[in-house]
């Protein structure tokens, strides 16, 4: 029991040391970065400061992994330089038995990952970008110079202009019936969401007769609709940033108007995933204590953590990106980087207890 507290402690001193210093350094690069936009509009030297407050839980997210096997590499070789690890084996203590003592620092990481990732980074970086736009006079951008456009049922939505605060400007609504013959054409200056439905206001609706078009001019109007305002959160944070939570609402609203969903399930399985993988990295870590204790030591091992790191993000964004081209199984896109970590540690925790 004693050891186990010792090791558990070892090993979250050392991972945690290294999050905090991975995310300054992402803090550091956002700095460089932002500090050209300086004075541009509004956004000063505070704002920038906040910008990067607000990117920093979206950074520990994404290097909790990677910490977690840099740091885990770490301990383990300074354990193995101090003849520690030898001790446990000839004291009875099975490699297996090592890696499962580690499980009290694995599920402080995962729970961390978790918690930032649904319910912190989601909030932390739209507000980021919110205060960038607002700062720079700015509105949402968009991959389309003519604004965002979405189904919606028999119809089609395009908005012009998206603002941070998810509310609309310049809104079109393409009515069609359902032979799919266009019906009517909704024009509105300005819209934002209250008790469910859409508040439109400067409102031209435009029916579409044999003879022509009837026009009707409102001051405002209700616009009921499955569109809602989570749903601009794509165009303010990647889904790998969304919470689990909007990634299946987004989901089934793409389901619903028979849109592809690909791209997003595998950012939700990934989601479901990445809580998973400090136990992964951590057990990965483990046998790489029993290469030739006392050659190179805690910082080659250090050094190799960073390299696996490394490999096994570049591994995971191409393998991602293949996947979502081909139209792969999305869950299988999502975990087979993961599972083949994971079969790995498992092999050599096997090998070497065998030795």
């Amino acid at each position: 029991m004693k050891l186990a507290r010792y090791l558990n402690f070892e090993f979250f001193i050392n991972i945690s040391l290294v999050a905090i210093g991975l995310v300054l350094l992402f803090a550091f690069f956002d700095f460089l970065q932002e500090i050209g936009n300086l004075n541009s509009g509004k956004y000063d030297l505070p704002k920038i400061i906040t910008f990067i407050s607000l990117s920093m839980p979206g950074h520990l997210y994404e290097i909790i992994p990677l910490a977690c096997l840099i740091g885990s590499m770490f301990t383990i070789g300074q354990l193995s330089g101090n003849s520690e690890i030898v001790v446990m084996r000839t004291s009875g203590m099975s490699i297996f038995k090592i890696a499962s003592s580690l499980l009290l620092v694995s599920l402080v990481f995962s729970f961390l990952t978790f918690f930032v990732g649904n319910l912190i980074t989601p909030i932390s970086e739209k507000n980021a970008q919110q205060v960038k736009i607002n700062a720079t006079d700015g509105t949402v951008t968009t991959d389309f110079r003519s604004g965002v456009w979405m189904k919606d049922g028999n119809n089609f939505v395009n908005i012009e202009n998206v603002l941070p605060d998810a509310s609309l400007k310049d809104i079109h609504i393409y009515e069609f019936d359902n032979l799919f013959a266009l019906r009517s054409i909704v024009d509105a200056g300005k819209g934002k969401y209250r008790n469910g439905v859409w508040e439109l206001e400067n409102i031209k609706q435009s029916f579409i007769k044999n003879e022509g078009f009837d026009i009707i001019e409102m001051a405002s109007g209700t616009w009921k609709s499955m569109i809602k305002p989570e749903m601009m959160n794509v165009l303010l944070i990647s889904p790998d940033r969304m919470s689990i939570f909007d990634l299946n609402d987004f989901i089934k609203y793409l389901e619903k108007n028979n849109q592809k969903t690909s791209r997003y399930e595998v950012s939700f399985w990934e989601k479901i995933i990445q809580p998973l993988m400090p136990m992964i990295m951590i057990l990965f870590s483990v046998p790489f204590g029993f290469f030739q204790e006392r050659s190179g030591g805690k910082y080659l091992k250090m050094f190799l953590g960073i390299i696996f790191g490394i490999t096994y993000q570049i591994m995971n964004s191409l393998f991602r990106h293949i996947g979502v081209l081909n139209d792969w199984e999305p869950i299988a896109t999502a975990i087979a980087p993961s599972l083949l970590i994971l079969s790995i540690a498992i092999f050599l925790m096997r090998k070497f207890e065998r030795q």
